[in-house]
């Protein structure tokens, strides 16, 4: 399997992110770019990893990242925008997400708050997190699986993983994918920041919405206190929040932060 090209990676993406690395291995692209956050990395910085030793998803949940199956990738964003519409960006990240797949021939759906599904099996994870400072900062993690994978567990909620290559990928090329990932991004991400995280102001919720499969599903929402939420996914707000109607006509609204998964009850 060819390497991740950096040189045609960055070559394609001049000007648009201020610097593109690629590593062969480390623990974790989003644990290295939070601390180059801390030490002063510019803004749109971006770190892919060949193979990823201590990936991690939410919750800080393993994120199998196996040598040369996909893109292991994270972004330092300085975004300047406020602290409370950070957990948007994981909404950009997942239509980046979609628009690369269905760049080679693949619809993926998105399952709120961070997965893209292919036929109801995940093939990626968005993980966001807030850096502390003022202004705020974030590390955005984006695994996506491009070839097999291999014999890998099922996630939370029993979710099996997928590729894009196991759904007849028209191109499994890590680099191209990852241009096209990335290229997407570029765009969505400077609609989100120009509209300081507001879905709506960026025209980005109507895109969400029609990719999300959650919406319409009776799901099953794990809190972190042990609860659970049982009700109708109802919508996604402008700050990408879920909305759950529940027993009764009463509506609630979910934060990312607080969600251990949703699922079809």
């Amino acid at each position: 399997m060819a390497e991740i090209d950096a040189a045609r990676l960055n070559a394609a993406l001049k000007g648009r992110f201020a610097r593109i690395d690629v590593v062969e291995r480390t623990g974790s692209t989003n644990a290295d770019l939070r601390k180059a956050l801390d030490e002063g990395v510019a803004d749109r910085t971006v770190l892919l990893a060949e193979e990823q030793t201590a990936g991690v998803g939410r919750r800080a949940r393993s994120w199998s990242s196996p040598k040369g199956a996909g893109l292991y990738l994270s972004v330092a964003l300085r975004p300047g925008v406020p602290f409370h519409a950070l957990g948007s960006l994981s909404v950009v990240a997942g239509l980046a997400v979609r628009a690369a797949a269905a760049a080679v021939g693949i619809d993926a759906r998105l399952k709120w708050p961070n997965d893209a599904l292919i036929d109801g099996a995940k093939c990626a994870g968005i993980l966001a997190e807030a850096v502390a400072g003022e202004p705020p900062s974030v590390v955005l993690g984006i695994g996506l699986n491009v070839l097999p994978l291999g014999d890998v567990e099922p996630g939370p909620g029993g979710l099996p993983a997928t590729s894009l290559a196991e759904h007849d990928a028209w191109n499994t090329d890590r680099t191209d994918v990852a241009i096209a990932l990335l290229s997407e991004f570029d765009g969505l991400e400077k609609r989100w920041r120009l509209a300081a995280g507001d879905l709506t102001e960026a025209g980005l919720l109507g895109d969400y919405r029609a990719a999300c499969a959650t919406l319409g599903q009776d799901v099953e929402v794990q809190l972190p206190d042990g609860a659970s939420l049982i009700g109708r996914a109802a919508d996604i707000d402008p700050a990408g929040q879920l909305q759950v109607d529940v027993a009764g006509g009463q509506r609630h609204t979910v934060f990312a932060g607080d969600v251990v998964h949703v699922r079809r009850a």
